[in-house]
């Protein structure tokens, strides 16, 4: 569908690749226009950190604040206690209150650099589900808002139906999980106003559900819209490396680590990721996608170093970015790089090189490692290591000592008492 927007908000989601889909074009944009939207994207603390494929929903929080509208992060502090279905192939493993509070207050500084939380009329506000889910009564609950739920169409979302057609259990906990989230809406709404949910396009249904369900309560209209779900151009979700997720807590992933991560952006994303996760002009970002041969490295150096500044600021970005010419270009060891550390008692005893590879995080298991070493993809400062049995001693590990896996990872390790 061709529809040119008339609010700011709308351009921007359109122009740089935001929107896959929207419940009423014209009438939100017509909203838009007309004063503040209070919009709401819901994150369910599963973890203690969100990491790089919850970072498309932030960044719309932020051009939504940015063009004159107020965000709603929305904690899920008790739908967590049910687990999202969508699109899993298997059910969420339950986790204890204290759990969620924990990993809510770890999400809570993810956001901090996005967005700017206040109490002026476009400043964002974070508020936790469990604020009205807790103390529900089910049987009100079935009576008053269960009724509005038609199971013939639930079963037909693709969410749920891609569960049913393998077979895979579905749990009647989390087919509740739908009515939970539209609920949430219709709170939203009735408390702060909030006239537009956002999510990736797996939510659409869950999204439907709210505007009716607000519709047939309350009367009033609210809006959906989706953003495409991402993945790289070689098929991988988006937010995963073959190492880990690629967290958003620098106590879970260093700056440098998380610069490196888009450093190592495949050719064929570096024009879409510029214009989904950094504010660069989109003529700008056309010009740097289109770079070819060696000078698409520069366009990717400019993407890490944008979205590193944006999360961790300009200072740590520079870090990283001097870090990996010193390491790359110089073959040097960066002091910036991750570093695993070995007790003067181990280094005394000797350490396998096995061992440190792990704990460098260069590799999941000691038998990751052999095979790295194996297939002559692990080095020691420099020189490739050919004896999986090899022990470094104290003397060696005195010195500056630098381990690789592959040509783009590297650690440093250190002893320490």
């Amino acid at each position: 569908m061709t529809y040119h927007p008339k609010s700011d908000f709308m351009r921007v989601m359109m122009e740089r690749g935001f929107l896959a889909d929207c419940t009423d074009y014209q009438a939100l944009d017509e909203a838009l226009v007309a004063g503040v939207v209070p919009g709401y994207i819901g994150f369910d603390a599963t973890a203690t950190s969100l990491h790089v494929g919850s970072l498309i929903q932030i960044m719309m929080l932020r051009w939504l604040q940015k063009t004159g509208h107020k965000p709603i992060v929305l904690m899920g502090g008790g739908t967590t206690k049910v687990g999202d279905p969508s699109f899993r192939a298997d059910e969420r493993p339950l986790l204890t209150p204290e759990q969620i509070d924990s990993n809510i207050e770890g999400i809570k500084a993810a956001f901090a650099p996005y967005v700017t939380f206040g109490d002026a009329p476009t400043d964002a506000v974070m508020v936790n589900n469990a604020e009205w889910l807790d103390g529900l009564n089910y049987l009100e609950f079935l009576r008053d808002v269960g009724r509005h739920f038609s199971v013939n169409r639930m079963l037909a979302f693709e969410s749920v139906k891609s569960r049913l057609d393998r077979e895979q259990s579905l749990s009647f906990l989390e087919f509740n999980y739908m009515i939970l989230q539209a609920y949430d809406f219709m709170e939203l709404h009735r408390r702060y106003g909030c006239l537009l949910q956002m999510g990736g396009s797996d939510q659409w249904g869950n999204i439907v559900n709210g505007i009716d369900l607000t519709r047939r309560i309350l009367d009033d209209q609210v809006f959906g819209l989706t953003s495409p779900l991402l993945t790289t151009s070689d098929g991988k979700k988006m937010g995963k490396s073959q190492h880990g997720a690629i967290w958003l807590n620098s106590d879970l992933l260093s700056p440098y680590e998380f610069w490196q991560f888009w450093r190592n952006t495949t050719d064929a994303d570096v024009g879409r990721f510029l214009k989904l996760y950094t504010e660069l002009d989109i003529a700008e970002c056309d010009r740097l996608g289109a770079l070819e041969g060696s000078t698409i490295n520069d366009a990717k150096i400019r993407l890490a170093n944008e979205v590193t500044t944006l999360l961790h600021g300009a200072e740590a970005a520079a870090a990283a970015e001097a870090t990996a010419r010193e390491v790359f270009e110089k073959g040097g060891a960066g002091d910036d790089l991750p570093t695993a550390t070995v007790t003067t008692a181990e280094a005394a005893d000797g350490i396998s090189v096995v061992q440190l590879i792990v704990r460098a995080g260069l590799a999941k298991s000691g038998k990751e490692a052999k095979r790295l070493i194996a297939e002559g993809g692990a080095r020691l400062n420099d020189d490739t290591v050919t004896d999986a049995g090899l022990v470094l001693d104290a003397a060696t590990l005195s010195g500056q000592v630098k381990l690789s896996a592959g040509r783009k990872r590297h650690a440093l390790v250190k002893v320490q008492d």
